[in-house]
């Protein structure tokens, strides 16, 4: 297939990118490169710099492809903004670049592109949830800005598949981590990771303080209603979010996908928290990580699990890294790499 993807410097849009390209699939990458860089973009697609906001553009790529005798058969939607905390402080830039620049990619693809998109979209859709593990027919609150902006995009959809027919998978990430293993799992070569500026991400700063980047990590609250009164977060590894992307593509060309939107938690079904986390980066790294308690910030829910069994039973999709130290074990590797070679 030829693939469009958003945000393809970006960490799991990159990761996507790369594993779509092993598998023969003929790849370009859509990045504004305003929160990554050009030797992010992985080697092998076609790298068109723009923002996905300039919608002529896009169009243009759409009619150019097909005009070719090669048009994109999918969209993998990435590009977005996905800090919470700075979603409640300027939650203007989180509607207009996540919100308002997603309309103007599906009014391209309406007008242009292929009628199928698999949308990166969030766990934070559902806020403080109600029960755990969640589900996907839990409701919809977000907490923050952030989440607020992904769901609205969601919303859209749903009408988009209504009215004009545009095939669309929602995939609802939980806390991504960990780095992808050349060769698959347990083969301890990694070429990619984390590489966010700023970086704001729990386990690479605490990777940081590991490396003696960092004096201390933070801790923002202490007095959850949890085991340890830390916030509880569900880890899901790259590699396993990307399998999942592939398994979507496929999904959208089932009579399902003609009939409803497709809509999949992924995590792993088991939640830690921030003291858990910091303790197994202790077991990996030998490091003793010291902490430092903070005020809570505004719109962290408690808990976040995701239940994930209807895309292991609908997507045939299966985590290789199910565990905290083996999420960690490939993230300290890319880490080491990444600062020390």
């Amino acid at each position: 297939m030829k693939i469009m993807v958003t945000g393809g410097a970006g960490y799991v849009g990159g990761t996507v990118a790369s594993l779509l390209l092993s598998q023969g699939h003929q790849v370009t990458v859509v990045d504004n490169l305003c929160h990554a860089r050009r030797n992010q973009v992985p080697n092998g697609v076609d790298f068109v710099e723009t923002d996905i906001a300039d919608r002529p553009r896009i169009e243009a790529l759409f009619r150019d492809a097909s005009a070719s005798g090669q048009p994109f058969d999918s969209v993998l939607h990435f590009a977005a903004l996905i800090e919470a905390g700075e979603s409640m402080n300027k939650p203007e830039i989180y509607f207009r670049n996540n919100t308002a620049s997603t309309l103007a990619l599906l009014e391209a693809i309406l007008a242009a592109g292929p009628k199928r998109i698999v949308f990166s979209s969030t766990a934070a859709v559902y806020g403080e949830p109600e029960t755990v593990p969640i589900r996907e027919t839990a409701a919809l609150r977000p907490t923050n800005a952030y989440g607020e902006s992904k769901l609205l995009t969601e919303h859209i959809l749903s009408w988009f598949h209504r009215i004009h027919g545009l095939r669309s998978a929602s995939l609802r990430y939980f806390n991504v981590a960990g780095a992808p293993e050349q060769g698959g799992p347990g083969s301890g070569v990694v070429l990619r990771g984390e590489d966010h500026e700023p970086e704001s991400h729990l386990i690479p700063l605490i990777l940081d303080v590991a490396l003696g980047r960092r004096e201390s990590i933070k801790i923002f609250g202490d007095d959850y209603p949890t085991e340890d009164g830390t916030c509880v977060r569900d880890y899901i590894h790259v590699a396993d979010l990307a399998d999942a992307h592939l398994l979507a593509l496929k999904a959208l060309e089932t009579p399902a996908a003609a009939q409803s939107r497709l809509i999949y938690n992924l995590g792993n079904g088991s939640g830690f928290t921030v003291k858990q986390v910091i303790d197994a980066a202790r077991r990996v790294t030998g490091h003793p990580i010291p902490a430092e308690i903070h005020p809570r910030r505004a719109g962290d829910p408690a808990f976040l699990i995701a239940a994930s069994d209807k895309a292991i039973a609908e997507l045939g999709w299966k985590p290789n890294y199910p565990d905290i130290d083996n999420i960690l074990r490939t993230a300290w590797l890319w880490h080491q790499k990444r600062y020390n070679s």
